[in-house]
């Protein structure tokens, strides 16, 4: 991807204040590539962990002694290089389709919900949390989020990795804590997986995000972020669980034989 944004600069003259506004984007998301641009509870610690040599594995012990909750949480994922991120190839491959609800609500801090008590529900009060959360261009919007979208023992404001990416991407930037009149950022779910459930109650979603952020006078860069999360049915509704967050699933570029191969499924909101 910088590649060939370097080709484009050197081919035209450009305003300078918009090409500095592009190359720092560019920066940004390349950050944002390395922490995994996470909303990925793991990712961040995934890629430390590829960076240092140091396991992403918290448990000790023959796995049969972890409850099963945090058995399926803590699974480990393929890994995959951090420029399998990027736009890249799309297979002419085929993979399945998953059939996520709509919402029949909106909730605290205008997040969508009301789907159903099922793993599809799970995953998609998962996406509308993450999108939330990133999109605001906030931290104190992300700390809201999960403040209230998260059960006793769950994520919090201060470890929650969906803030701490947030934070990462504005630091990068040169930006404030809250720059959604600065940068817009959307987070699309592409594509997901069911990772497992234990019981009705209990479930980890995969999804894997197209990010696009885009600076005033710059061109939209865009990034794949995946993200895990250990989903319970609380009150009535889907929320962020207690618990470590879960291994991260690798952020692959959704449509490449890559995230094919990882079990990733096109995610489809039946038409009414």
């Amino acid at each position: 991807m910088l590649k060939r944004s370097r080709d484009v600069y050197q081919s035209r003259l450009v305003d300078p204040d918009i090409e500095w506004n592009r190359r720092r984007l560019q920066l940004v998301l390349g950050v944002a590539a390395v922490v995994v641009l996470a909303l990925v509870a793991g990712g961040v610690w995934s890629v430390v962990g590829m960076l240092t040599g140091s396991s992403t594995d918290k448990s000790t012990g023959s796995g049969s002694a972890q409850p099963a909750h945090d058995q399926l949480a803590g699974k480990q994922l393929p890994e995959a290089p951090l420029e399998a991120a990027q736009p890249g190839s799309l297979s002419s491959g085929t993979t399945g389709t998953l059939e996520i609800p709509a919402p029949m609500e909106v909730g605290e801090l205008g997040v969508a919900t009301g789907f159903p008590h099922t793993p599809e529900g799970a995953l998609a009060q998962l996406a509308a949390i993450d999108t939330t959360a990133l999109s605001s261009a906030s931290v104190r919007v992300a700390q809201d989020v999960i403040t209230q979208w998260a059960t006793p023992g769950g994520p919090t404001p201060e470890s929650w990795t969906g803030v701490q990416a947030v934070a990462a991407l504005l630091e990068s930037a040169g930006m404030s804590s809250d720059a959604k009149n600065t940068i817009t950022i959307a987070a699309e779910p592409k594509m997901g997986f069911i990772k497992g459930t234990v019981g009705d109650d209990f479930v980890v979603p995969c999804i894997d995000f197209i990010i696009t952020a885009t600076i005033a006078g710059g061109q939209p860069q865009q990034v794949a972020a995946a993200d895990c999360q250990r989903m319970v049915w609380h009150e009535g509704r889907w929320m962020v669980g207690p618990g470590d967050e879960p291994a991260p699933a690798p952020s692959l570029w959704p449509g490449s034989q890559a995230s094919f191969d990882a079990g990733y499924q096109w995610l489809e909101v039946p038409q009414s």
